[in-house]
């Protein structure tokens, strides 16, 4: 770092160098190794963290309620965004939580305690949202499906 900061810039046409990462710990060499570093981010988060395999379960229920519901392809977009954008959130939420007691250890600190309670509560927000979102495109169908079967 302190390599690029004392390297004189005088001529603005030279192109830009890689930035030097030789202190950066096992860079991604290729996509295939970023995309194996990302599985094992999945698959941390999947064996780790018991609201994440709730919100695979509860995911993959409302994907196959909406494929036996017969839902347009514009419903089952939006059922699969919102699904991923809560488990995007507990990705994060996990992330931030393991940046944060790396930080302060096994110490108390309010500051830390904020950043972890602001992100379950992104996570949150995104829940109810997904509640919401699969209540109206789920519930219509499922009634109306309920109530046919019952005359």
């Amino acid at each position: 770092m302190t390599q690029e900061l004392s390297k004189p810039t005088s001529n603005c046409s030279v192109m830009p160098q890689k930035p030097n990462r030789e202190l950066a710990w096992n860079i991604a060499p290729n996509l295939v190794t970023s995309f194996k570093y990302a599985w094992a981010g999945l698959s941390y988060a999947f064996i780790t963290q018991r609201n994440f395999r709730i919100d695979v379960v509860i995911g993959t229920a409302a994907i196959a309620l909406g494929v036996f519901l017969h839902l347009s392809r514009v419903e089952m977009t939006v059922i699969g965004l919102t699904i991923a954008l809560v488990m995007g959130m507990e990705l994060l939420n996990t992330a931030l939580e393991s940046v944060v007691d790396l930080t302060v250890k096994n110490s108390y600190h309010e500051l830390a305690k904020i950043a972890k309670d602001c992100a379950a509560g992104a996570v949150l927000v995104s829940a109810i949202a997904s509640v919401l979102v699969a209540g109206s495109l789920l519930l219509p169908p499922l009634l109306a499906l309920i109530q046919s079967a019952v005359r």
